[in-house]
């Protein structure tokens, strides 16, 4: 296969250096509206560079793969569609509703699969808790408990482009709760607060958040998510059940640090990003894009699945600014 990838920050930089692993992937070329830096980065890697993107199109691509900066995410999605090559995008689809509706109905349109980036359906934690879920080893569920904690806050530049921590961070957290239980979430009350650099403030963001979730059949969650978790990278989700419970992101690299006398479990050295904690979901979710280009997977995560999350976090944000409970059918329009 030969894939395309648009986008050599970060993140881009990392799915390169993965897909380039993944069997049946012969060649990756990358493409950056900065085409020295595509370029370093192919050097880097040893993968091949693109002077732009319709240059890349050109070369005949089997899948693209869209790392961009999320204000490019659905123009860069329509153009992989014209050119009928089967793309994958890091969540978000764009950072408000009419554009995501706009990828949403065109894909459901279509033949050519779209693949939204949410990791965390390929974890091997949150895939055994739905599995124990569904099995009935847990009864009835009546509280989830999410969180997501960065160790550092990103740069400043990011914030006014980022969407907000509800739609950047915790829609994660939406989108696997809604994975995991089968369940709508039909209501929010959510609140923020700044404690730290004033770049969040002034771009009318929050460093921390919290939010309290009603679910169609009755179930409670609760979400929350920081900037500035100094103990370590920590994403976790509590499943509570009437005949049992799972803990996701429990492992030995949890940045909990006990205040009891006695430690009951070993502990390694604490995740310092995201790419660290879900490592072995993004080579999964990789190559899980690879199949469905090829035709030989069902898409695991449609547009219209993030579209369900960004509605919920648009929900937050709205709760947020307006200190109300607010229903998901609110922001539905």
């Amino acid at each position: 296969m030969k894939i395309g990838l648009i986008g050599t920050g970060r993140i881009g930089a990392f799915h390169a250096e993965t897909l380039a692993a993944v069997p049946g992937v012969d060649t990756v070329i990358v493409a950056d509206l900065d085409a020295g830096r595509a370029a370093q980065l192919a050097g880097k890697l040893g993968l091949d560079a693109a002077a732009g993107i319709e240059e890349m199109y050109a070369a005949g691509l089997d899948g693209v793969v869209v790392t961009a900066a999320t204000s490019a995410h659905a123009p860069l999605i329509h153009q992989a569609l014209d050119h009928g090559v089967p793309v994958f995008c890091e969540k978000p689809v764009a950072l408000d509703v009419p554009g995501t509706l706009g990828v949403v109905e065109r894909a459901a349109a279509g033949s050519v699969p779209v693949q939204i980036g949410f990791q965390r359906r390929f974890d091997a934690g949150y895939t055994a808790a739905r599995d124990a879920l569904r099995a009935g080893e847990l009864g009835w569920i009546h509280t989830l408990r999410a969180c997501t904690s960065d160790v550092t806050p990103p740069p400043p530049a990011f914030i006014p482009t980022s969407g907000g921590l509800f739609r950047d961070c915790s829609i994660h957290d939406f989108d696997i709760m809604r994975w995991l239980t089968g369940r709508e979430i039909v209501s929010v009350h959510a609140q923020g607060a700044n404690r730290g650099a004033p770049f969040f403030t002034e771009g009318g963001d929050v460093d921390t958040c919290a939010a309290l979730l009603r679910l169609d059949d009755d179930v409670l969650a609760t979400v929350t998510a920081t900037r500035y978790n100094g103990a370590g990278h920590d994403v976790r989700l509590e499943i509570c059940g009437s005949e049992g419970a799972r803990f996701v992101g429990l492992d030995d690299r949890a940045p909990m640090p006990t205040a009891e006398r006695d430690l009951s479990w070993h502990r390694a050295t604490p995740y310092a990003t995201f790419m660290e904690r879900f490592h072995d979901a993004y080579v999964a979710e990789l190559t899980a894009f690879t199949e469905v280009a090829t035709g030989h997977r069902e898409n695991p995560c449609p547009p219209a699945e993030a579209l369900e999350a960004l509605y919920v976090a648009e929900a937050c944000e709205l709760s947020r600014r307006t200190g109300r409970p607010v229903e998901i059918a609110d922001v539905r329009g």
